[in-house]
C-alpha cells in the first residue's frame, strides 16, 4: 500500500512543525486509497466520504503524536479502520430501513449505467455479486480481507491496525476467504 514512506514521514514532520499545507500533500497522496477502503468497509459512498474527511481531521489532530517508527500507511489506515468500526457500532444502535429495490436487493450506485457490451454487463454482474458477498462477511473478517487483499498490508501491519495478534489476522483472512468461496459457489461463480 505504501511506496513513499520517507515522503509521508517528511510531510508528517512538516505538519507537526505547523506547516498546515503538508496536510494537503498527504490528502492528495492518500485520499483515494482511504476512501476506497472505507467505501468497502461501510458500503455507502456518502458515509465513506464523510469518514475519509474525518480520517484526515483525526490525522491533523494527532500530528504531534505520530512517530515514524511504523509505516505511515499503517498509522493512517488504523485511524480510518477505527472510524469505520465506530460507525458500525453507531449504526447497529441506530438501525434504519435500507433502500431496497422491488426484489429486495440493496440499491447501490452503479459504476457504469451504460455498459458498452454484453461482456461488460456480465463482468459488472460478477463484480456486483462479489462485492455483495464481501459486504455480507462479518465486519472483522471483511476488514482483515480488505486490508490484506485490496490495501496490500502485511499481516503484522493488519494486526497493529485491528489490535489483535498476527495469527488472529491469518485466521480471519482464511475464514473470510472460505466464507467468500462458499457464498460465491452458491451464487454460481
Amino acid at each position: 500500500m505504501d511506496d513513499g514512506t520517507e515522503e509521508d514521514a517528511h510531510l508528517m514532520e512538516r505538519l507537526a512543525k505547523g506547516e498546515d499545507l503538508a496536510l494537503t500533500g498527504l490528502m492528495n497522496r492518500w485520499r483515494g486509497r482511504v476512501a476506497g477502503f472505507l467505501q468497502r468497509m461501510v458500503g455507502n459512498h456518502a458515509t465513506a466520504m464523510d469518514l475519509t474527511q474525518e480520517t484526515f481531521v483525526r490525522l491533523y489532530a494527532s500530528r504531534h503524536r505520530y512517530q515514524p517508527t511504523a509505516l505511515f500507511s499503517t498509522y493512517l489506515v488504523h485511524i480510518a479502520a477505527n472510524l469505520a468500526r465506530t460507525h458500525a457500532r453507531w449504526k447497529s444502535r441506530h438501525p434504519t430501513v435500507p433502500l431496497e429495490n422491488e426484489s429486495g436487493e440493496m440499491v447501490h450506485e452503479p459504476h457504469d449505467s451504460n455498459p458498452s457490451s454484453a461482456d461488460a454487463a456480465a463482468l459488472g454482474e460478477k463484480a456486483r455479486l462479489v462485492n455483495q458477498a464481501i459486504a455480507e462477511l462479518p465486519p472483522d473478517l471483511r476488514e482483515a480481507l480488505l486490508l490484506f487483499s485490496v490495501e496490500n498490508l502485511k499481516q503484522a501491519d493488519i494486526a497493529k491496525v485491528v489490535g489483535c495478534s498476527t495469527k488472529a489476522v491469518e485466521v480471519r483472512i482464511y475464514r473470510a476467504r472460505s466464507l467468500l468461496k462458499e457464498t460465491l459457489a452458491r451464487k454460481g461463480l
